[in-house]
């Protein structure tokens, strides 16, 4: 539906193309420093329905570079706070937040979603849903590691396989082939070849984490936004 806050998109993408982002269907897994970008960016571009999964609630070391992360937050589920602010954005959509972790077994219905995004640290997790996402009828995207970078002309985007220089990617391939199980499809990675150490003092990774790597907001962001638009131009350039 054409609305004055999505006039800018409808210039650029056309009616049709509006039309087809108002009836997509999108599944966001991790809206943390990367997810949470990634789904502000679907809805100020006119997506109609949004699930966002993510079990966390926001912690005073996520204010640096999460999107739901202010001094106002801290302690609150992400997804309750950024399912507020997107329907600040666009009272029209369609959100449903859903304060769960993904894991293998658990069933998202994720054949029922024109595309699926991941955006999850959990290496484990990780490798599970790229087996059930890329298996789906629908788009699957992919953040790769997003930590320890501050150069933002090295993000990239490439096929999984293809993704290099990227530890987290390494990783999950490793993964993928010791267990005899590979992706059903190709799908595209966001990545940065970049890899620099950490300097400061060690930190408290959290429940579930092994490690807590340095991170940067523009570097996070970038990463969420090129996944939006991935999953915008999948969905919009049917009708362009």
């Amino acid at each position: 539906m054409s609305t004055p806050a999505l006039s800018r998109v409808e210039r650029l993408l056309g009616a049709d193309g509006l039309a087809q982002l108002a009836q997509a269907r999108v599944i966001l897994f991790g809206v943390g420093g990367v997810g949470g970008w990634c789904a502000e960016a679907l809805v100020r571009s006119g997506i109609g329905h949004l699930t966002i999964v993510d079990p966390d609630c926001v912690d005073v070391t996520n204010i640096n570079r999460q999107l739901p992360a202010t001094t106002r937050t801290v302690g609150r589920p992400k997804v309750e706070v950024l399912r507020e602010r997107l329907l600040e954005i666009n009272p029209l959509c369609s959100i449903q937040a859903l304060q769960e972790r993904y894991t293998a077994g658990a069933d998202f219905q994720l054949g029922s979603y024109d595309a699926i995004v991941d955006a999850i640290d959990s290496l484990t997790d990780k490798a599970n849903l790229i087996l059930e996402a890329s298996a789906c009828p629908g788009a699957f995207f992919s953040s790769m590691g997003a930590a320890c970078k501050m150069d933002p002309t090295k993000v990239r985007v490439g096929e999984f396989f293809a993704v290099r220089g990227c530890p987290l990617g390494a990783a999950l391939r490793k993964r993928l082939r010791k267990n005899g199980t590979l992706p059903a499809k190709k799908f595209l990675c966001v990545y940065d070849e970049e890899v620099l150490p950490n300097r400061g003092p060690e930190l408290d990774p959290g429940p579930g984490k092994a490690i807590a790597n340095g991170t940067l907001a523009p570097i996070t962001g970038i990463f969420g936004f090129t996944l939006a638009g991935l999953v915008i131009r999948h969905i919009a350039g049917k009708s362009l």
